[in-house]
């Protein structure tokens, strides 16, 4: 049955796509959910509350002869994480990494800009990463699927907080911490220094982010 699901913190259209059996592009593309594609433009960052329509599942008929075994293979996509290490504003390059997934253990290098991309289950909401010699590693913990639309302020805040600026609480409020983070980050990136949410700096901050 057709539903219009409600998001939670954590969600985003791959998590509930493969909780409801679909691919992602199914429901992200489906034009009942037009509006909220036109409004939130990444499928990875959804706000909670937001509603996204899920539509009833099409029956298949496949025809085969009796008598015989038959195998059937339902495709599920993988998500995939992207990430960006920087320390101090330097990419993390070239450097060993261990990321556990729900328990599955993913290892390699990160590419000579600091990034790594790992495909993982869609439903998969925590992790650890392990940056770094063994002995001499940088541990992260991940809360995936959290980070809300940048229009928000919230989303500014955990932004500029995952990227190293003390932004105070991560709520939606505008508070001194954050005015200061502002300006620290404008001056970072040669932007006129307002200390304030501007479409400009949004701009930026999306840019260097990557969302």
């Amino acid at each position: 049955m057709a539903i219009n699901y409600q998001v939670k913190q954590g969600d985003c259209i791959s998590s509930i796509a493969f909780e409801h059996g679909f691919l992602p592009n199914t429901i992200w593309d489906h034009p009942n959910n037009a509006v909220l594609k036109g409004k939130r433009k990444d499928p990875n960052v959804l706000m909670p509350g937001d509603n996204v329509f899920v539509p009833d599942k099409r029956l298949k008929e496949v025809s085969e002869p009796t008598s015989q075994v038959h195998k059937f293979i339902c495709k599920m996509a993988p998500a995939n994480l992207h990430l960006h290490l920087l320390n101090d504003g330097e990419p993390m390059a070239n450097e060993p990494f261990i990321l556990d997934i729900n328990g599955k253990i993913n290892e390699g290098t990160t590419d000579s800009e600091g990034k790594l991309r790992v495909a993982i289950s869609p439903d998969a909401k925590k992790g650890v990463l392990l940056v770094g010699e063994v002995g001499d590693q940088i541990k992260y913990d991940l809360n995936l699927g959290t980070l809300e639309p940048i229009e928000q302020v919230s989303g500014v805040k955990k932004r500029l907080h995952n990227l190293g600026y003390k932004v105070g609480s991560l709520n939606e409020q505008i508070t001194e911490e954050l005015e200061d983070a502002i300006f620290e980050f404008e001056f970072d990136h040669q932007l006129t220094q307002t200390g304030k949410i501007t479409e400009t700096n949004r701009a930026k901050l999306k840019e260097i982010y990557g969302c």
